[in-house]
């Protein structure tokens, strides 16, 4: 009888590992099922990041002359328990402290503009680029741009902080970027600390339609 169910525990384990080698296998040979598995994992881990959430995401692609940029979209919100000011988004190895306003320009400083209270939410994102971003705290004509060119450098543009950006043409692909966070102050009790939020699992984003 002994034997009788240690063989049956054999078996049964050489099943489970065999179905597991084979879902393994499946993700590898259909790389949009691994990629749509770690979004997902990325949009969860993002959702429910403190202080500072990442809520709604969205990129795309857009030549510009001679320069490749991935657009974005951020609708970002405070899950502390006390109001937060962000100075710098963090990005790769990289950081900026400026966004676009407008069309190119100009730039306005992070720092005491990016304020939050505790469950609000601000949007970085552009209607131009994003005609369904929502317009939370009438800030979408605030953007920054993930390049794909080092033929100039902008404040505002993140250069070679993504491991993968959009693609101009179908499929999209996906925006993936390393070490992203948020650089930020906070005042408690009458003092004003500096912190770094910077996530333990990668950005992903699905990327839409290209804009041109």
């Amino acid at each position: 009888m002994k034997g009788q169910g240690a063989t049956e525990y054999l078996v049964l384990l050489a099943i489970v590992l065999i179905v597991a080698l084979v879902s393994v296998a499946l993700l590898g040979f259909f790389p949009g099922m691994a990629s749509d598995a770690q979004e997902t994992q990325s949009k969860t881990y993002w959702s429910s990041a403190s202080p500072i959430s990442i809520v709604e995401t969205g990129a795309r692609f857009l030549a510009n002359g001679e320069w490749n940029y991935t657009f974005t979209y951020f609708r970002i919100r405070n899950n502390g328990n006390y109001p937060i000011s962000i100075t710098k988004i963090l990005a790769g190895n990289t950081s900026i402290s400026q966004v676009h306003t407008g069309s190119w320009g100009p730039r306005k400083d992070l720092n005491g503009r990016v304020q939050l209270a505790p469950g609000e939410e601000f949007v970085l994102g552009h209607s131009l680029h994003f005609s369904g971003v929502p317009d939370v705290g009438n800030t979408n004509r605030s953007f920054f741009t993930f390049s794909g060119s080092d033929a100039y450098s902008y404040t505002s543009n993140f250069m070679n902080a993504a491991t993968s950006l959009c693609s101009r043409t179908a499929p999209y692909g996906y925006l993936t970027v390393n070490n992203f966070g948020f650089e930020y102050t906070v005042t408690v009790e009458g003092q004003t600390i500096t912190k770094r939020q910077v996530g333990v699992k990668p950005l992903i984003v699905q990327c839409m339609n290209n804009y041109n």
